[in-house]
């Protein structure tokens, strides 16, 4: 089956590849790895002998019953379980390190289709775990441990607090009231349902919530950071400043202007790193994004004299370059956006709340703000059926990229990204007009194909 642990958590068909069997016995297997770790703290603390967790899930109808695997594993091995119900991911992650929890367990597949569902976890602090960790809780699965019992086994109880304590915590850290701004947000009948409209009222806004009827069938159907056809459309019928998108677990935020149009990850990074270039929050005016982050998000921090650090792929690469660095803002096309002076993690509505603020303090429209960034045509190309292994030690191929790169000059770039996973090399250009992307792209993918083909 290859490693279980993907890029975030464990993830699968719910009943299928991720059964109740399997969250019972990771859980267990993070509670030998997690709950050993700092237990003279929690002694210190007056919490106890007992290592505890915090559990949350989105609202998918298995969520409910991996969510009883989780807590009986983590009670089976000796730690307390506080169960915060239905909330985003990174509330989870908050809860984690407010309340001094040794883990944190999220169940949600994000932003995947209802039947999936997935296991994240979080070490104490409330930070995502690094490989080597995954690997070691990996390592445990169907080994003999020692069963505590009697007074020694965990013990469950509800944390209805949970959601209160996160959204304080959430206007806790607004630089701006929100006070006379109409926004239209979309929770994708998922996790943010309760939590967003909520936390965007009390900043002050004028909300109108869509896809916030969860009913555990019905998550990221149509709606939310991947459909926002019905979200652009609703800020326009309503006369809106804004529309927010999050996903299943509200770990990303996209946005809609007035006019109803798209504002992805990367202009937000744009408004916010100015916003907090301007405000004296951002961290050695340096901004982290991902390989995939468009050109004119370079351009645009270029101009305005702000650095950049480029990292991998995935929220969790951005998250340790920053850590590493001690920098404060980062984040993905995507909209995962982290925030590291308030959040350990991406953060949707913290994300809408910060994006909103810099609206309501400026008085500028978000499309005006927006075009500070000006996104240059993007095409990418799966090329499928070769040694993705090859991608960077073949010199034929490393010359046709060179000859693209010089005819785009610096308003374009290339991109070869082999599959962690899969025989596939992904041919990315950017250019300054569409067809001039689509040509290239198409043209160095063909190579890929002929100089990488797999022998038959």
């Amino acid at each position: 089956m290859g490693r279980l642990f993907g890029t975030d958590g464990v993830r699968g068909l719910a009943n299928g590849r991720l059964t109740a069997e399997l969250a019972l016995d990771l859980a267990v297997a993070a509670a030998r790895v997690l709950g050993s770790r700092g237990r003279d703290d929690i002694r210190q603390s007056g919490h106890g002998r007992r290592p505890f967790a915090v559990v949350g899930r989105d609202p998918r109808a298995s969520g409910e019953f991996l969510e009883a695997a989780v807590v009986a594993g983590l009670a089976g091995a000796g730690v307390d379980v506080y169960r915060a119900g239905v909330l985003p991911t990174p509330a989870i992650a908050y809860l984690t390190g407010l309340l001094g929890a040794d883990m944190g367990v999220m169940l949600s597949a994000s932003h995947n289709a209802m039947p999936d569902n997935g296991i994240k976890f979080f070490a104490r602090g409330g930070h995502k775990l690094p490989d080597d960790v995954e690997n070691e809780i990996e390592a445990l699965l169907g080994t003999a441990w020692e069963r505590p019992t009697g007074s020694a086994v965990g013990r469950v109880q509800d944390h209805p607090e949970g959601h209160e304590r996160y959204v304080e915590h959430l206007l806790s850290s607004l630089p701006h009231r929100l006070d006379g701004l109409k926004v239209v947000v979309d929770c994708a009948n998922g996790a943010s349902s309760a939590v967003a409209p909520d936390a965007l009222r009390r900043a002050g806004a004028e909300v109108i919530a869509i896809h916030a009827e969860p009913d555990g069938l019905n998550i990221n159907e149509q709606c939310g950071s991947t459909h926002m056809e019905a979200l652009a459309a609703a800020v326009v019928e309503h006369g809106a400043d804004a529309g927010i998108a999050h996903d299943g677990d509200a770990d990303r935020c996209l946005a809609v202007d007035a006019r109803g149009e798209a504002v992805d990850g990367d202009a937000i990074l744009a408004v916010l790193a100015l916003a907090m270039r301007d405000g004296g929050r951002l961290v050695e005016d340096t901004l982290v994004a991902t390989v995939m982050s468009n050109l004119g998000l370079r351009l645009a921090m270029q101009a305005a004299g702000i650095k950049m650090v480029e990292t991998a792929v995935g929220d969790r690469y951005v998250l340790e370059a920053m850590q590493a660095a001690g920098l404060s803002l980062g984040g993905e096309q995507s909209g995962h956006v982290v925030l590291l002076e308030h959040a350990t993690t991406g953060d949707g509505t913290l994300t809408a709340l910060q994006l909103l603020a810099r609206v309501a303090e400026t008085g500028r429209p978000l499309h005006e703000l927006a075009a500070v960034m000006t996104r240059l045509p993007q095409m990418l190309v799966n090329v499928g059926g070769v040694d993705r292994t090859r991608v960077h030690s073949t010199p034929e191929l490393a010359r046709a990229v060179a000859l693209v790169e010089e005819r785009l000059g610096t308003t374009g770039r290339v991109l070869l990204r082999p599959s962690g996973t899969e025989p596939l090399v992904r041919v990315m250009v950017e250019a300054q007009t569409h067809d001039q992307a689509h040509n290239e792209a198409a043209g160095l993918a063909e190579v890929v194909r002929t100089l990488l083909a797999l022998e038959q």
